[in-house]
């Protein structure tokens, strides 16, 4: 929690500002007990109308005074806490889209949205209260102890006795419930897993009907989200009470105290009556102080939670070539002896590949599932790096690379058709910030796209639901290789991208792309041999090694896995009366 106060930098004089009028407002309230024992010692007692007057306008220049002390510093306490939350969130949203695929795997998407939201705004109240607070209650609690002693000494040693008591019973239950409290988040973050899988998954549980089994989940997340909760709470809730009958023990000591001194003529009715106001304020204070500490340990554990993801340092480097220059080399892709763990315990997703991509060529990638298609392409736009051997890019490792300027030369339609909220140009431009048009009518027709787009109320304008819910699969993935067209790669990777499309238009796209640019080299990463026959080269993958390299009919002759799953899609007697 601590190395996220460096976000408050910028905001240092709001946070100064906010607990000097906070102690300011504070200092008027402890004035206005002596005000109340003058009037009730001299005004009262000796029947003068006037300096009761005179003291009650007094009062209300005190709390004039105060309200207008308390706004001024709820202000800056705001804007401060407002600027805190705002400069953490940007924080933690740059680092996590600094993170690679693994560490984002790692977290975990719903706990990396529980820390962006729920966390940030926990911290973000714990700043504000902290501001308002922090110093205001014990300035008023150790204040009225010396307003206490001023007006009389023995009394005040009363106090003395019930605020430390006081502070052991607030700071015990502190330190126990905040390492609850970080449980308390865990859990959450299982609620959140649970829900955001069943509200993307709706379809597949209705279709199992697996409703009930989900329900008899969630519920008992939600059961042990309640219990962890209650249990803090249960301790948390000691505070208020045990707090209220250590004030009003020594409310009772006071009282008798007080009593036995007008006696014997020591003290007054009116100082009597400030001690008990003084008493009162402490009780009121010490109640926000407690109030404050469970939000401030709720804020500690949520900011733990947000250091952990921070501290997570990205585990690529920048290289130092801004861009990639195609005229360094013939050799677009170069795979040199490449083996990849995720972790590194883990055994190999892919071990000792070795191949070359001449530029203008089409590279075919098939193999069984989980073999390590996708974690091959995944390499050359370094979203992995290499655990052994080199990716090179144009003569170039790809670590030397800065990311942008690679990623800008290659465009990568992933396995899973992602589009985003807005219209089908908006999503477009992701592609091409400056598309015009003309490219994007371009990008559709290469894509197979255009026709199904024409059609559509607005065209280009038609409105995408978030993640594309009102398109078929088929018109996301064709609408995402558009989007890949429009960057005019020099790399251009399919990753099982056309799985959704029927033969006949998966021909239609895999011809389109060879018309675009004779420099253009092609990935397509398939499981139907057909989109891949008729590739330059074609890569066979079984469990994450190279068992086969070369061209179709290289490959029909020699390679029994590449046989296999030929043969699995297309009969021996097609198969013979196409050749």
């Amino acid at each position: 929690m601590k190395s996220l106060l460096v976000y408050l930098k910028d905001y240092k004089k709001e946070s100064i500002l906010a607990p000097i009028f906070k102690m300011l407002e504070a200092s008027f309230e402890l004035i206005v007990p002596l005000v109340m024992a003058a009037v009730i010692d001299v005004g009262i007692k000796n029947e003068d109308g006037p300096y009761i007057v005179k003291m009650c306008l007094i009062l209300i220049l005190l709390g004039i005074v105060g309200l207008m002390s308390s706004v001024t510093a709820q202000y800056f306490a705001a804007k401060a806490a407002t600027g805190f939350g705002t400069k953490v969130r940007h924080v933690l949203f740059k680092r996590i889209q600094e993170f690679t695929f693994s560490q984002t795997d790692r977290f975990g998407t719903d706990t990396l949205i529980t820390r962006m939201t729920s966390d940030v705004n926990q911290v973000q109240n714990g700043v504000n209260m902290t501001l308002r607070l922090f110093l205001r209650s014990p300035f008023v609690v150790f204040g009225a102890m010396f307003m206490a002693f001023s007006v009389d000494f023995k009394a005040a040693l009363i106090f003395v006795v019930t605020i430390p008591v006081l502070a052991i019973v607030v700071f015990g239950i502190m330190l126990i419930t905040i390492p609850l409290y970080k449980k308390v988040q865990a859990n959450l973050d299982k609620i959140m897993t649970g829900t955001r899988e069943n509200l993307t998954g709706a379809r597949v549980i209705r279709a199992f009907g697996k409703e009930k089994d989900e329900e008899r989940t969630f519920l008992a997340n939600n059961e042990a989200l309640d219990t962890a909760q209650r249990f803090v709470g249960r301790i948390s809730g000691l505070m208020n009470p045990l707090t209220y009958i250590l004030i009003n023990l020594g409310t009772v000591a006071i009282i008798y105290q007080g009593a036995v001194r007008i006696n014997l003529g020591i003290l007054t009715s009116g100082q009597v009556i400030a001690l008990l106001n003084y008493m009162s304020q402490i009780l009121v204070e010490l109640i926000k102080l407690a109030n404050l500490i469970i939000q401030i340990t709720k804020a500690a554990a949520c900011g733990d939670r947000i250091e952990d993801v921070l501290k997570e340092k990205p585990n690529m480097k920048d290289g130092n070539i801004e861009n990639v220059s195609v005229d360094n080399s013939d050799v677009a892709v170069e795979f040199d002896n490449v083996s990849l763990r995720y972790e590194e315990n883990a055994g190999c997703a892919l071990e000792n590949i070795s191949f070359v991509a001449k530029k203008g060529q089409t590279i075919g990638i098939i193999g069984g599932t989980g073999s390590g298609k996708s974690s091959l392409v995944n390499l050359i736009p370094r979203f992995y790096d290499a655990s052994e051997g080199q990716v090179k890019v144009y003569g170039n490792d790809v670590r030397e690379y800065k990311a942008r300027g690679l990623r800008d030369s290659i465009g990568i339609v992933l396995q899973k058709a992602e589009l985003f909220k807005g219209t089908i140009a908006d999503n477009l431009r992701w592609g091409k910030e400056d598309g015009t048009p003309e490219d994007m009518d371009k990008a559709l027709e290469i894509s197979q796209a255009k026709e199904y787009v024409s059609n559509k109320p607005g065209q280009t304008e038609y409105g995408i639901e978030q993640n594309g819910r009102n398109l078929s699969g088929g018109q996301k993935q064709r609408l995402t290789i558009a989007r890949a067209i429009m960057k005019d790669p020099e790399i251009l990777i399919l990753d099982d991208s056309a799985s959704a499309l029927d033969f006949a238009t998966d021909a239609k796209l895999r011809m389109a792309i060879r018309s675009m640019k004779d420099s253009l080299t092609t990935f397509i990463v398939s499981q139907r041999a057909a989109s891949v026959q008729y590739a330059d080269m074609i890569l066979v993958l079984d469990e994450g090694k190279l068992v086969g390299k070369g061209t179709h009919d290289q490959l029909m002759k020699d390679n029994e896995i590449y046989q296999e799953i030929y043969y699995s899609q297309f009969p021996k007697e097609e198969a013979n009366d196409e050749q």
